[in-house]
This record gives structure tokens, sequence and C-alpha cells, in this order.
């Protein structure tokens, strides 16, 4: 008796999880179709702004205030973000000599061109934390002595173009409203509530909480052992592009890192020492340019969409070369942590566009007057 009743029990079950399995695959072809439906091609190759921008913007400033407020060590004020630096090296950046004819835009428009830079690597979060917590990587380039007009009225003399890029493909918010709620939520130390705004369903990110888990992923070894992407798009002459930098060890030195310990709370800038300081290693990065395909879906105005490399490839414009050099020197340190980073920093041939850039343009030099003036810089 008592077998029969669970035998039967056990029938049920088996038909009620063969249901639930049915049911999800059921939804998950939904979902899909839907996603697919509503991302298709062909898209804008123009910049599209949504009224109320403006004061969205005014909004996430004051937020992000509040995060430098919050995350200040007992001597200086840190950036809201990418506050924790694993160096910042000296680096040159040759334009590759046999370009094409179409890809010789700004900066890379004379081949063979090699530009002197300064490149600062970091970890992702507004707080210093350890190396070995999940987290993005980030890298931001600044080409020195870069001709013609800035975009910027204030920085006229300074000569220079910036690419600033962190270690995943995507961003975990679409605009400029998604963006000034998740930061919001994070200030108050309600990360869920970034995703999850509202018991309404419909108000649910779901696909984006997925994107930010998939960028706190776990450290490299090293940062030279990253790829970097822009997530943004850029001007590029005439045309949309995105930028990344990858690894390119082939055109370097052949190297072998020593196994590093990821119990240290610094090992990743222990590993760039080790690398270009005691070995006197270089190390070798490709950067390159994913232009955009405007009967694709690779809109301009949605930074949580990947643009496939299927609907436009990658070509290689440089090559980046990070030399032998002493950069963990106290004067340089403080020097790094002085620098400003900002996407804006450059001339038109590359100029930032899209609703995330627009918010950089205005956020990146708040709190970086912000920053400054309460170190006494």
């Amino acid at each position: 008796m008592l077998a029969r009743i669970w035998l039967r029990i056990g029938r049920w079950l088996g038909k009620l999880l063969l249901i639930v399995l049915a049911v999800g695959l059921l939804g998950w072809a939904i979902a899909s179709a839907w996603f697919a439906w509503q991302h298709r091609g062909p898209v804008s190759a123009l910049e599209q702004i949504p009224p109320g921008e403006a004061a969205l913007t005014q909004s996430v400033i004051q937020t992000a205030v509040r995060i430098v407020d919050q995350h200040r060590e007992p001597t200086r004020y840190l950036r809201d973000a990418h506050a924790k630096a694993h160096g910042c090296v000296k680096a040159q950046v040759q334009v590759l000599p046999d370009l094409e004819q179409s890809l010789r835009q700004g900066v890379f428009s004379e081949p063979g061109k090699t530009w002197q830079a300064l490149i600062r690597l970091s970890n992702g979060n507004a707080y210093p934390q350890f190396d070995s917590i999940r987290d993005a990587r980030g890298m931001a380039i600044k080409l020195l002595d870069v001709p013609g007009k800035q975009l910027l009225g204030t920085r006229q003399a300074l000569a220079e173009q910036d690419f600033v890029m962190f270690s995943h493909p995507n961003f975990f918010v679409s605009d400029v409203a998604e963006y000034r709620q998740n930061v919001a939520a994070q200030a108050d130390g309600k990360k869920v509530m970034a995703f999850f705004p509202a018991w309404d369903p419909r108000t649910w990110q779901v696909r984006h909480l997925f994107i930010a888990l998939a960028t706190l992923a776990p450290p490299p070894d090293s940062p030279t052992e990253t790829t970097y992407f822009s997530v943004s798009p850029y001007k590029f002459g005439e045309a949309n592009a995105k930028f990344r930098v990858a690894p390119d060890p082939d055109n370097c030195p052949a190297y072998t890192l020593p196994k590093q310990n990821h119990d240290l709370p610094n090992f990743l800038r222990s590993a760039l020492i080790q690398q270009l300081s005691t070995d006197r290693v270089p190390a070798c990065f490709v950067l390159q340019i994913q232009r955009q395909d405007a009967n694709k879906f690779m809109p301009i105005e949605d930074t949580s969409i990947e643009w496939r490399e299927e609907d436009s490839p990658f070509e290689t414009v440089a090559r980046i070369t990070l030399p032998p050099q002493d950069f963990d020197i106290p004067a340089l340190n403080l020097q790094c942590d002085n620098l400003s980073f900002n996407p804006w920093f450059g001339i038109e041939a590359h100029r930032p566009i899209g609703g995330i850039n627009r918010l950089r343009k205005a956020v990146y030099e708040a709190i970086s007057d912000y920053r400054h003036q309460r170190n006494g810089e």
C-alpha cells in the first residue's frame, strides 16, 4: 500500500516537473522571440536625445558627488568609479603602417605614426577593494601632443585624445534614465533596487542584471592579459564606431608571468611591476575599431546592446606597446591619481556620441572638479 502511494507521488512529481520544464522552455522561446523582434535593424546612425535628459543628468551628478563623499579616504577624495589604479604607465601607440584608406581617420590618419601616451589600469569599483574581488577592470588611454581643436573649450592647450574602456563589451544600463535609477540605488545601499525598482514585473531589468553579474568577473593574473571595450560609440570620421584593446603577445618577446598570489590585496599592481619593472619585458596590445552598420541592430543610444562581431568585425588600426619602466614611485602614483581621463578630452574626429557619453561629459567634468577642489589641487 505504502509503496503504491509513493509510486503515485513519484509519477505526479515527475509530471509536475515535466510541466514546469515545458512552461519554462515555452517562456524562454517567447522571451527570445520577443527580444529578437524588439532588437532588429535597421537603426539610426544619428543621436536621438530624449526629453528630460538634462534634468536626469543633474540628478546623476548629485548622486555621484554623494558616492565620492561616501568613499573618500581620510586624506583624499577618490574617483566615483575606477578608484583603485594598478598603475599609470607610459606607452607608445603606433598606427599600422599599411592601414587601409577608409580607416585613416583622426589620430589614425597618418600610417606609421607613433603617439606617446599614458595609460591608467584600474579596478572598476568606487572603493579601492582587494583585487581578488569580482569586478570590472579598466583601461584609460591618453594620447599626448595631438594637434587639432579640442572638443572642450577649456582644454585647448592640452592637445590630447582619451579612450576610456573597461573589461566587458556592453553596459548594464541602456540610457541616462536607467543609469540614474541604478546609481541612486547603489548610493542608497539598495543594490537590488537597481534592477528591481518596483513590484511591477514590467519595471524589472533581468537582462541588465545578468550583464552586471557578467561584468563583475574574477580577476585576471595581470592587467596586461585583459581585453577592454569602449562600450559606448564614438565618431570615426564620418562613421560611428566602438573601440577595443586586446592583448597582442605575438608582437612582444615571449613572456610567462610567474604565478600570482591572488590573496594579496594588490596583486594586479604586483603583476604589472613584475613584468615591466622587474623582468623588463614589454607588454603589447592591438587597438581596434568596430564600425556601425546601421542596417544591423547596432544602436548608438543603448549601451546594453553588444554590437555583434558577425554584423561588423573588429579592425586593427594601431598597436600599443608598454615598454619596460619603473612606474611604482610615490611621485608618479600621486600624479596618476591626479590625472583625469574623459572620452570628451579629444578631437572632433572621435567625438563621443549617445546618451551615456552625453552623461559622461557632464558627470566626469563635475566630479573631477569636485574631487580636485576637495583635495586642494
